[in-house]
């Protein structure tokens, strides 16, 4: 378990941060489609809302838009992002792991006069910011790739929203490498958006596994088959991804 841990704290993301508060460097954690869990302690600052969440694998810590969320209620955080040892200035504390994603917009406060009430959309469109890599220069706002040609051929909405159908099938996957860290468990781990899909929903984002090599920002064609519901444990699970993949320019 201990090794299955680490590799799984290997699998990337690039690191965000919220306002005022500022990560230490730190290994990124993997992207996972949804995390759900109990609420067990809810602390609101700013335009955020920490949430301290009983999951089936342990608790854990969230941050997401600021929304009214109530003790004992049971979330779902979408297009989550862990981080360690994350400092948050504003609560003065270090967590060891927690999670950035967003909450659906009815969870969202009554905005003040004048203010438009915050929705999910809007909260994607923040994260796509704050995700903007500066050492690659992606901005995973702007990105847009052609689909893929063939029979195959699927957009990444479609491959996220269609894995029940589309499960040991074949997909041709186009799309650009917004995350990538090699020779964890074997493979290398890529993380593929091609403008199409949602971050409220996870749908914008697919994982491929793969033997071969590329680098962020690449843009590829991604040749694998569709698996479901694949649990790394300790709340790393994905509901679609792509597997023994081919890449191609």
């Amino acid at each position: 378990m201990r090794k299955l841990l680490l590799a799984v704290a290997l699998m990337g993301c690039t690191g965000m941060a919220f306002a005022a508060d500022t990560p230490t460097p730190a290994p990124a954690q993997p992207a996972i489609a949804t995390l759900t869990g109990k609420v067990l302690e809810v602390k609101d600052v700013d335009s955020y809302t920490y949430l301290r969440l009983q999951t089936k694998d342990g608790e854990l810590w969230a941050a997401v838009n600021k929304s009214v969320v109530k003790v004992g209620e049971n979330v779902t955080v979408y297009d989550p992002a862990m981080m360690v040892n994350f400092e948050s200035k504003t609560l003065k504390k270090t967590f060891d792991r927690i999670v950035f994603g967003t909450l659906p917009a009815l969870n969202a406060p009554p905005a003040p006069a004048a203010t438009a009430p915050a929705t999910s959309t809007d909260m994607a469109a923040m994260h796509a910011s704050m995700a903007k890599n500066a050492a690659t220069g992606v901005d995973v706002a702007k990105i847009k790739v052609a689909k893929a040609k063939g029979p195959d051929a699927r957009s990444v909405a479609e491959v996220a929203t269609q894995g029940a159908a589309l499960k040991g099938k074949s997909v041709a996957v186009h799309g650009q490498v917004v995350k990538f860290t090699p020779e964890v468990m074997g493979k290398n781990w890529v993380h593929l958006r091609d403008g199409s899909g949602s971050a409220a929903d996870g749908s914008n984002d697919i994982l491929v596994t793969t033997k071969d090599e590329t680098k962020i920002g690449d843009v590829v064609l991604a040749k694998g088959t569709v698996q479901t519901d694949k649990n790394f444990g300790s709340g790393y699970a994905y509901k679609v991804l792509v597997e023994d993949a081919k890449l191609s320019k």
